[in-house]
Order: C-alpha cells, then sequence, then structure tokens
C-alpha cells in the first residue's frame, strides 16, 4: 500500500477531433466553470483528422482562466526539443503559469516516418527521450547557453530561454522498466494510461519508480503519479487507486459537455470526500512512518510562511479562532450585512428539465460559494480586532496568512464567475438569442449585468491589495464584498426568472 499523501487533482482528455472542434473548445470551457484542475489532449500530428495540439491548447488556455493544460504525452520524434521547449514556455508565460508537459517516446513508427520523423528502436527512443529532457530544461533554465552532444539531439552552445512563468513540469508516459527508471530519476509526473497498465500492475511499476528515484537522491514522493482512467471509472476505485497505488491525479475521456459536468459535478467531489475520510482515519490512528508531500509539508519543512494555496494546520486552527470571534461579533450587530436576495434559487429545480435545472445547480454552487466568502472575509474582520485588542499576543505571520489565505480563495473564485459569464456570453446566449428573438432585451441586460460584476470583482481584487499591503483596511474589503454580494445575488435570480422556460425549450447549445 502506497499513499504518497499528494492532493487530489482532476482533468478531462476531450479527443482533438478537427471535425468538431467547437465541441472540443466548449468542453474544455466548462472544465474551467466546474473547477477541474487539466485539459489534457494527445499529440498525433500524423493524423490528418486531428487538430494540432500545441494550437489547440493555446486556443484552450486562451478561452479559460484557472484550468492548466498539457499535451498527453508530446510526441517526441516530431516535435523536437528545443521547438517544444521554447513552445511551451511561451504559452506559460501568456496563459499565467498554466502548462505541463507530458512527453513520450512516440509510437506507430510508420505514421512518423510518413511525416518524415525518425524510425527508432525502443532502446534509441528512450535515449532520444532523455537527451530531449536535457535539452528542454536547459531552454526553460534562462541562464547561459545550452549544449546537449546526444545521440539522437545536438545543442551547442544555444541561447537558453524564455523560461516559464513557474516551474513546468515534465510527465513521462512510461510502462517498460528502462523508462520507469528514468521517469524516477528525472521526471515529475508519471502518466501511464489504465487500458496499458491496469491497477493490478501498478504496484510493481511504481516500486520500479520509487527505487530509481531513491537512487539518483530523490523523494519518490517528488514524482506525481498520474493516471488517464476509463470513462465510468467510480470514485469508490478512484479512491482505493489514490489510497492504495499513490495515483493522484485522475483524468477521463470526455465526448459531451455532460460527461465533463458529471465527472467534475459528482465523479471528482465523491472521491476527494472518500479519500480525505480515509487519510484523517488514518492520521488519527496510532500507526508507521507516513509518506508524505512535499506539498503537504508544514512551513518549517518547507523553509517559508506557508504559501497562500496550501494552508497548513496552523492557519486552519488561526482561522477555526477567528470563526468563534466572528460569531460573536455578528451576535453583538459589530457588523450587519445589507438586505439580499435569498441565498437559494427561488426557482424549483425539480420543476424542470435539463438546462434549466442545471443552471440554477450552478447558481446555488455560486450562491455557496458566495456565502463562503462572506463568511471568511467576516473572519479576517474578527481577527484584526482581535489583534488591535491583544496586538503582542497575536502572531503577525499568521495574520497575514490569513489575509493571503483570503486572497487567493476570493481569486479562485472571482475566475469561476468570471469563467462562468464568459461561457454564457460566448455560447449560450448567441444560441437563445437566434432560438427566441423575443429573449433579446433580457440577454443585452444579462450581458451589462456581467460588465458591472467583472468591475466589481476587480475591485474586491483591488480591497485585496489594499488589505494586505496595509494601504486600506477590512472595512473597505467588507463593503466591496457586500456590493459583490448585492449585485451577484440579484443578477443569478434576474437570470433564473427570465431563462431558465428558455434553457429548458432550447438547451445550452
Amino acid at each position: 500500500m502506497t499513499d504518497y499523501g499528494h492532493q487530489l487533482e482532476f482533468g478531462i482528455f476531450p479527443t482533438p477531433d478537427a471535425s468538431a472542434a467547437d465541441l472540443v473548445l466548449e468542453m474544455s470551457e466548462a472544465a474551467d466553470v466546474s473547477g477541474l484542475d487539466l485539459v489534457t489532449v494527445q499529440d498525433h500530428p500524423y493524423n490528418a483528422r486531428h487538430l494540432d495540439a500545441w494550437t489547440l491548447l493555446s486556443v484552450v488556455a486562451a478561452r479559460t482562466t484557472t484550468v492548466r493544460v498539457a499535451l498527453n504525452v508530446a510526441n517526441l520524434p516530431l516535435r523536437p526539443p528545443v521547438v517544444l521547449a521554447r513552445s511551451a514556455a511561451t504559452l506559460d508565460l501568456l496563459s499565467g503559469g498554466r502548462v505541463e508537459l507530458g512527453l513520450g517516446t512516440g509510437a506507430f513508427w510508420d505514421a512518423i516516418a510518413a511525416a518524415g520523423g525518425p524510425r527508432r528502436t525502443p532502446g534509441e527512443a528512450t535515449t532520444a527521450l532523455e537527451e530531449a529532457i536535457a535539452v528542454i530544461r536547459g531552454v526553460w533554465s534562462g541562464r547561459g547557453a545550452v549544449s546537449v552532444d546526444g545521440e539522437h539531439y545536438r545543442v551547442k552552445g544555444l541561447h537558453s530561454g524564455p523560461a516559464p512563468a513557474h516551474p513546468v513540469g515534465i510527465w513521462l508516459g512510461a510502462y517498460k522498466p528502462r523508462m520507469l527508471r528514468l521517469t524516477g530519476r528525472l521526471a515529475d509526473g508519471w502518466l501511464p494510461s489504465m487500458g496499458y497498465a491496469g491497477p493490478a500492475e501498478l504496484p510493481a511499476m511504481n516500486a520500479t519508480i520509487d527505487e530509481a528515484a531513491r537512487a539518483a537522491g530523490r523523494d519518490p514522493v517528488a514524482v506525481r503519479r498520474l493516471y488517464n482512467v476509463d470513462p465510468g471509472t467510480s470514485p469508490e476505485q478512484l479512491a482505493e487507486l489514490a489510497l492504495e497505488h499513490g495515483m493522484s491525479t485522475f483524468i477521463v475521456p470526455v465526448a459531451s459537455v455532460r460527461d465533463v459536468q458529471r465527472f467534475a459535478a459528482e465523479v471528482a467531489p465523491a472521491t476527494r470526500e472518500l479519500v480525505e475520510d480515509e487519510r484523517t482515519r488514518r492520521d488519527a490512528a496510532p500507526a508507521g512512518p507516513v509518506v508524505t508531500d512535499t506539498g503537504r509539508a508544514d512551513a518549517s519543512e518547507r523553509g517559508d510562511a506557508g504559501g497562500a494555496a496550501d494552508v497548513g494546520p496552523g492557519a486552519r486552527e488561526s482561522l477555526a479562532t477567528t470563526a468563534t470571534a466572528a460569531g460573536a461579533a455578528r451576535a453583538s450587530g459589530e457588523h450587519q450585512a445589507p438586505d439580499a436576495p435569498p441565498s437559494r434559487s427561488t426557482v424549483d429545480a425539480t420543476a424542470h428539465e435539463g438546462a434549466g435545472a442545471h443552471l440554477v445547480e450552478v447558481h446555488d454552487g455560486l450562491r455557496a460559494e458566495l456565502a463562503r466568502l462572506r463568511d471568511i472575509v467576516e473572519q479576517v474582520v474578527a481577527g484584526e480586532e482581535q489583534a488591535h485588542r491583544a496586538r503582542n499576543a497575536i502572531n503577525e505571520l499568521t495574520m497575514r496568512q490569513n489575509n493571503w489565505t483570503l486572497g487567493a480563495y476570493c481569486q479562485q473564485y472571482c475566475r469561476f464567475v468570471t469563467g462562468h459569464h464568459g461561457l454564457e456570453d460566448r455560447s449560450i446566449f448567441p444560441h437563445l438569442r437566434r432560438s427566441d428573438p423575443a429573449l433579446t432585451p433580457v440577454l443585452d441586460r444579462l450581458e451589462q449585468e456581467h460588465l458591472v460584476i467583472h468591475d466589481v470583482l476587480e475591485q474586491l481584487d483591488d480591497a485585496l491589495v489594499g488589505l494586505v499591503s496595509g494601504a486600506s483596511g477590512t472595512p473597505e474589503l467588507q463593503r466591496v464584498v457586500d456590493r459583490l454580494s448585492q449585485t451577484l445575488l440579484e443578477h443569478l435570480s434576474f437570470e433564473e426568472d427570465e431563462l431558465v422556460p428558455a434553457l429548458d425549450r432550447y438547451g445550452f447549445y
């Protein structure tokens, strides 16, 4: 049994079908709006029925806000490593650090040769991949010249750069022992497919990777275990793969927007809950040594004050303390939010089917997240008041971490709202205009309200920057959050009243 303790991630694997390009983009946007982590595509440049993978990922990155993109996996024989490295770094810079790189040795050698690529034996292909990793990492370093004198790739005195916006992960599609050892020595992730490496084969393959990592002086936890799973794999099966075999990123093939929505709304959260419950149970029980994830290490082990996206036990305890104080502040009337529309839809989703009911479900998710956002803001407000009364008893670093955690959460929420509105503006609203011209005034108003909400989200971001920098305090933050609450809730209610019946008739697309 091996659980490397990695945070779970979930992604999709749409076929880059050139005859269904709009659908591929719609599924990618749905993944972004639904809160999934990855959009990945296969790379077969010789396939005339496929969109070019890099061009497709560039458009996906431009039309999304938070989801990361990756080749699953790059066809190295037809992607020169210098060009591949610079393509990945460029897209990472342009997308705000949302690119990862899956690499493979290549397959279908007749097709590769027909496209002008080399024909390699398995041994030659593995050697070429190792050389390519050296070239790619050299280009990404952004320091000095790159020189690799290999059998397949020779680079001498090449100027490195550009450096990507974040440390791009290199994930290898590996199955044979030599490739698995290469993964343990050099890669950031292992990316097999269930169809080629079933669950029963994972323990031995993981052991080979772990042994090679230790021999190279690496912690096996440094290698994330990703898995292209079969469609229909249940949350219980995914949880077992995480807890028993250490697989932590699950990527599923999808053929419709509904496939994406179901995976995001049903499978991913159920899997997370199962894994978290079992990890909590194991942590509470006396046990032997636990394999830890470098991403989950305490701040003292990382050598920093704790990242915004990774709230450690100390921060959770502090937030719990401020939550108690916030409750007391609310009871005493120190802060009263303005009256707002109901926190849940006034439209009965059970009375509708299809797209109308789904819109209400999405909106209810936004309402729940907004309520959580308001509660976190009130926790920070209460924490500041406590610091003012007992300044010497409060650890300033903890307070700073709370503020940054709030900032990271608000940023994530704001991107989710913006992504949802962008999907409506680009796809759903034009469809409804065509289907029912009488809806034009309603849709015009909704589009204008999207712009207003976007402006309020920008104000929220400015208020968070001011809070962390000390340029402004929590009253300004509270004012903007109150305005966001009023504006967004009124917008959601109006949209449901006007559009749910139309969506029941015409659907999203």
